[in-house]
């Protein structure tokens, strides 16, 4: 899939915006607050079905009354993405019909790679299994559909944990539900990180040119525990979790370490090291989804150029050769 072009109208702050896209590498050129972000955004919630930054009635330009993007692909196909505000209703239109979700088949893989990446060793866990929960969730559809419910459980579960008269028992259906599929993603997280750790230090070697070893942990707040466990032990945390409003124990709290020669890699890699992890980490990342569903991924850069020096830069550029990129830089 390659992108020919992109039309924007009431796209944060684009009234209207129209850009052609070069079939290998396109780069997208702006001052700071210039909305190159929102177009790469706007990519991504064409091929992918929704935002990687916010909701949509966050994305509408103010006082506009809808959003539209359009999305021409090279042969011949297009997306269009309209999203009215009085009806609070997004939809997708696909060749000739309409949906409210963007089709599986319509979904494309994409690698995204933002500065904040650059931060993901030092940053909070909930960014990690965010950035995690993203790219599993693009790997697979049993991921992506038992991530969705297991949230819904844990939100309802708050909410009635926040309501004055609450019995044990009205918890139930939520803790069944966040334990079978606290289950699955525990799993299928382990997994990854298996296969992570399969490739990692070769390519960060690779990109390096060192003898270092990286690897990731995987640390889950539920361990290894099964399904009639998982629903004991939140019943267990029943009083506490009344107490202070929301839910304790579950694999919303788990997360992901980065090791550099053994030790945390926060506060033993060096600057340029952790950059070098990050890389590895996308080239893999980039590798198995070409593995995983058989088509090369859309490559996504903001403004991470100016964050690596020339030697990353050059593995960046060399390493993606065969995809689709669109990189957005500071003018």
């Amino acid at each position: 899939m390659i992108i020919k072009n992109i039309a924007l109208s009431n796209f944060r702050c684009h009234t209207g915006y129209r850009l052609d896209f070069e079939r290998q590498t396109t780069q997208i050129l702006g001052e700071n607050g210039w909305g190159k972000t929102s177009i790469l955004e706007a990519i991504y919630l064409a091929v992918r079905g929704k935002s990687f930054k916010a909701v949509d009635r966050e994305i509408l330009r103010r006082g506009a009354e809808y959003y539209r993007v359009e999305l021409d692909f090279l042969d011949g196909e297009k997306t269009v993405v309209t999203y009215d505000a009085a009806a609070a209703r997004k939809n997708f239109l696909v060749g000739d019909k309409k949906w409210a979700r963007l089709p599986k088949k319509n979904r494309y893989p994409v690698v995204l790679f933002e500065p904040v990446d650059l931060s993901l060793i030092t940053a909070s866990p909930a960014r990690r299994r965010e950035y995690f929960d993203r790219f599993l969730a693009q790997l697979s559809e049993g991921y992506s559909n038992s991530l969705s419910r297991y949230n819904r459980a844990l939100k309802q579960r708050n909410e009635y944990l926040k309501r004055e008269f609450l019995r044990r028992e009205d918890l139930f259906p939520w803790d069944i539900l966040m334990a079978k599929y606290g289950v699955a993603l525990r799993t299928e997280r382990a997994g990854l990180v298996a296969a992570l750790n399969d490739r990692l230090t070769g390519v960060y070697r690779g990109i390096a040119e060192n003898r270092d070893e990286v690897a990731l942990a995987y640390e889950s707040y539920t361990e290894e525990v099964g399904e009639s466990e998982y629903l004991r032990l939140l019943n267990l945390d029943f009083e506490r979790d009344r107490l202070v409003g929301h839910t304790n124990f579950g694999v919303h709290k788990d997360d992901y370490t980065f090791l550099f020669n053994g030790a945390v890699a926060d506060g033993t890699a060096s600057r340029g090291e952790t950059r070098s992890i990050i890389l590895a980490l996308k080239f893999i990342e980039a590798e198995m989804l070409v593995e995983g569903l058989g088509r090369r991924p859309l490559v996504l850069l903001d403004d991470v150029f100016s964050e690596l020096d020339e030697t990353r830069q050059k593995a960046l550029v060399k390493n993606f050769q065969e995809n689709q990129v669109i990189l957005t830089s500071v003018s």
